[in-house]
């Protein structure tokens, strides 16, 4: 019922700046906590950020300070700003959807099909 679609990843050198975009259907958007997840080739799919209705956010250890999820409720988007890229980084991420507010992958219930981020040092 709710779709999401990632874009904006591509190949970046380390040190430098993505922004990718998660677009969602639908009229309730603001309702849900939306997170970013990502993968890695060869290994388990982890939690990045999330930001929840009420616009608090949380981050995985990894990427505070560096990383900020935004959220437009006007688009329906959300959106992942990363900096200081380094090529830990590179993965396929994922955005997500929830009815719950929490950081935990099992407890959302939409997800986005990826888009691919390669960090070269």
């Amino acid at each position: 019922q709710v779709q999401l679609v990632e874009s904006g990843g591509e190949l970046v050198q380390a040190g430098g700046s993505l922004r990718l975009s998660c677009a969602a259907s639908g009229r309730t958007f603001s309702s849900y906590t939306m997170g970013w997840f990502r993968q890695a080739p060869g290994k388990e799919r982890e939690f990045v950020a999330t930001i929840m209705w009420s616009g608090y956010r949380d981050y995985a250890d990894f990427v505070k300070g560096r990383f900020t999820i935004v959220r437009d409720n006007a688009k329906n988007t959300v959106y992942l700003q990363m900096n200081s890229l380094k090529p830990e980084d590179t993965a396929v991420y994922y955005c997500a959807a929830s009815k719950r507010a929490t950081m935990i992958q099992d407890e959302y219930d939409y997800w986005g099909q990826g888009t691919q981020v390669t960090v070269s040092s």
